[in-house]
Order: C-alpha cells, then structure tokens, then sequence
C-alpha cells in the first residue's frame, strides 16, 4: 500500500501568523499561553504556601488538580513554545522557558530535545534491532509489532527517560543549549530541595502529585498515535477535536495535523485540517471522540487483529 500522495493542486499551504507587536514573535493570541503558564507558576508556589494553612483534603484537591495541569501545560504550552516560540527576545524565551522548567519540574531544553526526537521518528516501531529513532514511541517497549500496554508505558515512561542521552545529543548539536539544559534540571531540583528544606511534609506531599503530572503527560502522549499508523506521513498521529478541549490545551487535539505539519501555529490548525481533510480521510486517519487522555474511554479502539492487518498491507510490494 502506497502512501497517500498530494496532487499539485492538493499542496499544502498554511500561511504563518504576522504580528507588529515587539514583544511576541507570531501573534498577540500567545498572550493567552503566556499568562496562562504565568498562573500555572503562581498556583505551584501557591500550594506551597496553603499547604500548612488548609485542612489536608483542600491540599488533596489541589495536589490533583496541579497533577492535572503538568500535563495540561507540557502537551498545550510548553509543546506549542518548543516549536514556536512566543516571544522575539531571547532574553524572554530563556526566561520563560527556566519558568516553565521550574513549574512542571521538567528542563525545557531537554524535553525540546527528546520531543524533536519524537518527531524524527513519528512512534516508529522497533526495526530488526529493537531500536526506534523515537525514545518515547509507544512501540519501543511492545511485543510483536503491537503498542505496549498503556499503563505500562504510562507509570513506567518516567523512568526509562535518559537525561544522559538527552545531554549527549545536546552537546552534539549545541554545547550552548547542553549547558541551558543542565542549568534549567539545576533549577527545577534546587526549587524543589529549597521547598522540602522549609517544609519536609510539603516536599514528601508533593512528589507523588509531581509524579502523577508526569504520568497524565504520558498517558496523554499514548492516545495521541494509539491506533495512528506509523507507515503513513499523514495518519501518523491521532487527533480529537473537541472544542472546549481543543481551546483550553491550545489545539492539542490536532495532533495528526501536527505530525503533518509540526511548525504550523496552534492558532492555524483549524485551517489545516481544512486543507488536508480529504486526504486524511483516504489515508484513514484515526479521530477519537474523547480527549486523548481519556482515549481509552473511546468507543472505537481499534483491534489488534485489524492493526495487523494494516501493516501486512503497508509491508507487501507495490505491484
């Protein structure tokens, strides 16, 4: 089976967003993002100063809902940031990019790398070796071809990641960046030792719901290309298109056209999905009813039998 090929009237074209503003690099819209993670920051050290002011069930609330909003920032801000980012002072980016790093407890330099990595490889499937260009893919981990089981790769992600890895690659590309990428973990852990040095019961509270954020990140990351098909530029990821979803984590349901396309800006996915729909609809892209992260409440989850049976037709030779 061949891949779905564009007729020259068919090619895309998605026009980027121009702004005069001389503060933000594509439009005044990042303004949402942008003071959306500025709360997301605020609300962290928030809970730090309520946590010895409010019965523990209030923090349980909390804790949840700060779990909740690690993915909610890395999949819709932070993700949006890494490919264009908001503003056009460098300065700026390196500040907000330290900001986020610390209110998700995650380097952004080190996610831009393994997400660009991601990227390169699509959630390819292991070749002879065992190996994906992917680190993340959900088939790296799997048997027989098949995607791993989700909660398996969804509370087991976090500690296969290789910071390791991920600062060779750095070091290769950019020492710069490499060195960005250290400071960036150095603030993130300092804050969260500085934290557990005043208050060792917060610190012990927090690191589950730290935890867990990380996890939803993962889970979310899983539905995202579960039943995509890696053989096919197009169909390579899986999108949702809800709106209140889609407004509230910044288009992260276009995740399909996002593969396709992964520098078009968030506000422009509507636009390219409305040039690509029918040849998404040729190639079978997979679009789910629910948000990724509930993906598994779909109604539609395809069979193993039936993936199989794709990638019989994708493996035989064209005639």
């Amino acid at each position: 089976m061949e891949s779905i090929q564009f007729k020259p009237n068919e090619l895309v074209s998605i026009d980027r967003p121009k702004t005069n503003s001389k503060v933000f690099a594509h439009t005044r819209w990042d303004t949402i993002p942008v003071a959306a993670a500025t709360l997301h920051c605020a609300y962290f050290f928030g809970m730090f100063y309520l946590f010895p002011r409010v019965p523990l069930w209030v923090m349980l609330i909390l804790g949840f809902i700060y779990a909740v909003s690690i993915s909610w920032n890395i999949n819709g801000i932070s993700h949006n940031f890494i490919h264009n980012p908001y503003f056009r002072s460098p300065l700026l980016n390196r500040l907000f990019s330290i900001m986020e790093s610390i209110t998700v407890g995650f380097g952004q330099v080190f996610y831009e790398c393994i997400h660009m990595q991601h990227h390169k490889g699509n959630a390819d499937r292991p070749d002879d070796h065992g190996d994906t260009i992917d680190w993340i893919s959900i088939y790296k981990h799997g048997h027989d071809g098949e995607a791993e089981h989700p909660l398996k790769y969804t509370f087991g992600s976090f500690f296969r990641e290789d910071p390791k890895t991920v600062f060779k690659e750095l070091k290769r590309k950019h020492s710069r960046e490499a060195f960005w990428g250290v400071f960036e973990l150095a603030c993130f852990v300092t804050t969260f030792v500085i934290l557990g040095i005043l208050n060792w019961h917060y610190i012990c509270f927090l690191l589950p719901f730290w935890y867990f954020g990380h996890c939803l990140s993962y889970l979310n990351g899983y539905y995202r290309h579960y039943g995509g098909n890696p053989d096919e530029p197009i169909a390579w990821g899986v999108s949702t298109y809800g709106k209140l979803y889609n407004w509230t984590w910044f288009y992260n349901g276009y995740h399909a056209e996002h593969h396709f396309r992964p520098k078009v800006h968030w506000t422009r996915m509507q636009a390219l999905r409305d040039q690509i729909v029918d040849q998404q609809r040729r190639a079978g892209v997979r679009v789910i009813k629910v948000p990724h992260a509930l993906g598994f409440l779909d109604s539609d989850l395809p069979a193993a039998d039936l993936r199989q049976k794709q990638r019989e037709l994708h493996s035989e030779p064209a005639a």
